[in-house]
């Protein structure tokens, strides 16, 4: 996954022109690939503490605010998520707003909100200090909030790194270049993929730097934006890192541990019970089980069809796989990368094996749940997703990863369709395969945070 940071000059007080400009910064980051922008510290109102106590019923926010909605809007276009740092609303009887982060998905609703613990004596008297520890997963990747000088804290990115977080996500408004730096050391101690949206220009008292960056766990500066002096006044700036090495594989112990509480909703055939979704035919299976899903995943495919523009249509490739079938594709990939790589361990041609295709004993193609599927047009032709399905890693040099960086304007705009159609739906996306859609199972319930998958594998049909 591509994830941005964007510091842009404030208005100050102005929260309809702020939420504008943070819609149009998501729309120019899905463009260049981006799945996820973070914005700095009090980026909707800009961070005048002054300003704020003076109407702070006024320029507080709830995550569903009218003034909000192009932000909204712009990450359910887009298939793209935002982190909005603003004043939000106490939700818990409190009188004082407090320094809130709200996280929009890529379907434009709330994934969570993350309230500002360690706040300065200065902030203390317009905002209350509230919250616990804020974590999202999206794309396969387990996501920290921090906002500002809750990273002067060791224990809040230490926490961070214990609870299986692999990107640590920085709102900020920071003062000196000193400061920012300060990130290396943070990612360097703790593992962590950092990424720091900071402020820029006068903010009553304080003066934000800019410099937003990324670093990676090595605590290697990646991605630099200018200082706030050489912003044009009125102006932005997006920097972009790739994470794609942070994604969580259907191999991690993680996707294993969550339980099955199968509910035992039947496998239908999509050629009978859904005529009008396409199913592939060049299918060398006799008896048809790759046609087959659980009923909630196809209703979930008719309801992201029924969302798509006027002359594009879902085409289904592969549903369900027999257990057997599915442990002969992993062993016969693991054989390739063995005779590819051999001075890789069986723990890396495990884990490498997992990008493209699931280990049998948590395949969510073997529960039912998962499908391969792409876009063509209404009467079936080609449209350009970037590569085939089923390309693997090695062979498309990356560009099988859901978020990859080197494609066609045609084939991310594709990509950000069947993203947004398939996600409005309610189906979860396997990063490492723009192809491969799920709900239901084990995987899902890692992404959305259930507390267990809906179905478990299933032997229905005969091995093809």
């Amino acid at each position: 996954m591509i994830i941005a940071a964007g510091q842009f000059t404030c208005v100050p007080g102005d929260i309809a022109a702020n939420a504008a400009r943070m819609a149009g910064l998501v729309t120019e980051a899905a463009g260049r690939g981006a799945g996820l922008v973070v914005f700095s510290e009090l980026a909707l109102t800009h961070y005048d503490l002054d300003l704020i106590a003076a109407d702070p019923a006024g320029l507080s926010v709830l995550p569903d605010d009218a003034r909000l909605a192009p932000v909204r809007e712009a990450c359910r276009t887009a298939g793209v998520a935002a982190v909005v740092n603003t004043a939000g609303r106490a939700t818990d009887g409190g009188t004082r707003p407090a320094i809130a982060t709200f996280v929009y998905g890529p379907d434009g609703a709330l994934l969570t909100r993350y309230d500002k613990i360690h706040v300065s004596e200065e902030e203390g008297k317009v905002f209350a200090p509230r919250g616990s520890d804020g974590r999202f997963t999206l794309g396969g990747i387990r996501f920290a909030l921090a906002t500002c000088r809750d990273s002067s804290f060791p224990d809040v990115p230490a926490r961070a790194a214990a609870d299986g977080c692999r990107v640590y996500l920085s709102s900020a408004f920071h003062d000196e270049p000193d400061r920012v730096e300060r990130y290396a050391e943070l990612a360097r101690e703790h593992g962590l993929h950092v990424v720091l949206a900071n402020g820029v220009g006068e903010g009553g008292a304080e003066y934000g730097c800019g410099l937003s960056g990324a670093w990676l766990p090595s605590g290697e500066r990646v991605a630099s934006a200018v200082d706030a002096a050489s912003l044009p006044e009125g102006g932005a700036e997006l920097i972009l890192s790739d994470v794609r090495d942070r994604i969580t594989l259907m191999a991690d112990p993680a996707v294993a541990a969550i339980p099955v509480k199968e509910c035992d909703e039947p496998l239908v055939d999509i050629r009978t019970a859904a005529p009008g979704l396409l199913v592939a035919e060049d299918r060398n299976d006799e008896r048809g089980a790759f046609a087959h899903l659980r009923e909630g995943v196809l209703r979930r495919l008719l309801a992201a069809q029924e969302s798509l523009p006027d002359g594009l249509r879902l085409q289904i490739v592969e549903g369900y796989r027999p257990p057997a079938l599915q442990r002969r594709y992993f062993e016969g990939y693991a054989d390739e990368l063995r005779a590819t790589f051999p001075d890789r361990d069986a723990a890396r041609i495990h884990q490498d094996a997992s990008r493209y295709v699931s280990p049998p004993e948590i395949a969510p193609h073997s529960a039912g749940g998962a499908v391969d599927l792409t876009l063509v047009t209404t009467d079936g032709g080609y449209v350009d997703m970037g590569t085939p399905i089923n390309a693997s890693p090695e062979e498309s040099d990356g560009a099988c990863y859901t978020s990859a960086p080197n494609l066609t304007p045609a084939a991310r705009r594709h990509r950000r369709i069947l993203s947004s159609a398939l996600r409005t739906a309610g189906l979860v996306n396997y990063p490492t395969e723009w192809w491969h859609w799920s709900y239901g199972d084990r995987y899902w319930a890692l992404e959305t945070g259930a507390d267990h998958a809906l179905y478990g594998p299933k032997e229905v049909a005969a091995d093809r």
